[in-house]
């Protein structure tokens, strides 16, 4: 186990991220496509010096201030994936001055402030939806999208970039053959558009991306720059659609064991809702927080018995079933590891890691 666990701790394991990373980059590679991977997963510049060491030089946030957090740790091209916030055109400024900034549109208003108060130039992408009717204007408005395109070209520093797409619909999939049918789906609703533009702008990009395609799929038809993030660490989301295997898992919580109830075959951990988010999963039929694993000489193994697992997250506790055989083995004042439902939202919550080895990887933090 590693060295001394008192509270809550995220373990992160060095040779799968960097495993995860270079798997990814060749496969980017042999896509010949450019890679913007996104960084709002592991937020932290020590593991983005492991992303530059496999030959990346340009990444995807999703904030502003992630943004400048990168910045000062060298990076000097920069796409916020996340549609402008107007409120923030101080800090867009400052940024815009110092790196190559992409930015996110979806409507004039957003293109009218810029117009207006822009000191530096910037590259727009326009957000198309892809399919999950989150944020992006439909691709069959051609018309609005046209007026947008129009709006960017008449402002003295901004210039158009291209269209930008992420299937995140692709996280409700449930093994491959599904998340191959909603990448074939998304696409041929975002090219026809894409298609229609290029004639005009030969040198627009199509920006898209998401982990389980970008982790299964091996054809990406009219895309020139891939965006998946979750891949540095995966987590259980992602083993269940068929993204990763348990193997692949590169985080765990380390959580002390502060109670055992023998009459429900359920321990208490230290490890809440504050620590992992409340995110959930059905996951062997059942609704899970977490699944517990076994620490070993180099890692850990995940227990996929079909009993173990999260069952409750209240603040600052867990409750986790386990199997007759796992319940004799844990003692109170143990570390249960647990792997994450959501890596990228535990992530966010813990603000740090450690390694296996017991070094202290540090985050971007807010203020």
């Amino acid at each position: 186990m590693t060295p001394a666990i008192t509270v809550p701790t995220l373990i992160l394991d060095e040779h799968k991220v960097r495993r995860n990373i270079s798997r990814m980059v060749d496969k980017v590679k042999g896509l010949d496509i450019a890679f913007r991977p996104h960084f709002k997963t592991h937020q932290s510049a020590a593991v983005g010096e492991w992303f530059r060491e496999a030959g990346v030089e340009k990444i995807t946030v999703s904030s502003l201030r992630m943004a400048a957090y990168f910045a000062k740790a060298g990076w000097k091209d920069i796409t916020n994936a996340f549609p402008v916030n107007i409120r923030e055109m101080d800090l867009i400024n400052q940024l815009a001055g110092d790196i190559n900034l992409q930015l996110i549109v979806e409507n004039t208003e957003a293109i009218e402030a810029l117009r207006q108060q822009l000191q530096h130039p910037v590259h727009l992408f326009i957000k198309l939806n892809a399919g999950n009717n989150r944020t992006g204007l439909p691709p069959t408005n051609i018309d609005e999208i046209t007026t947008i395109v129009q709006r960017i070209e008449e402002a003295e520093k901004l210039s158009f970039a291209g269209f930008l797409g992420h299937a995140g619909q692709t996280y409700q999939a449930r093994g491959k053959e599904e998340i191959a049918r909603i990448h074939e789906a998304s696409l041929n609703s975002l090219n026809p558009v894409v298609d229609h533009f290029r004639a005009d702008y030969p040198d627009l990009l199509f920006s898209y991306g998401d982990t389980p395609s970008g982790s299964t799929s091996n054809a990406f038809p009219g895309v020139d720059e891939l965006r998946p993030g979750n891949f540095v660490f995966y987590d259980l989301t992602q083993a269940t659609i068929g993204s990763c295997t348990l193997e692949d898992i590169a985080v765990a919580m380390a959580c002390p064991v502060v109670s055992k109830h023998p009459e429900r075959r359920e321990i208490v951990v230290y490890g809440g809702g504050v620590h992992f988010s409340k995110d959930r999963l059905e996951r062997n039929g059942v609704t899970t927080f977490g699944q517990p694993v076994r620490w070993t000489a180099d890692g850990w193994e995940v227990i996929d018995d079909g009993i173990s697992y999260v069952r409750k997250l209240s603040q600052e506790h867990g409750v986790v079933g386990v199997s007759p055989a796992l319940f004799r083995e844990i003692t109170i004042g143990d570390v249960l590891g647990i792997v994450p439902v959501h890596s990228c939202m535990t992530a966010d919550l813990m603000k740090a890691y450690q390694t296996m080895e017991g070094t202290s990887i540090s985050m971007l933090t807010y203020m």
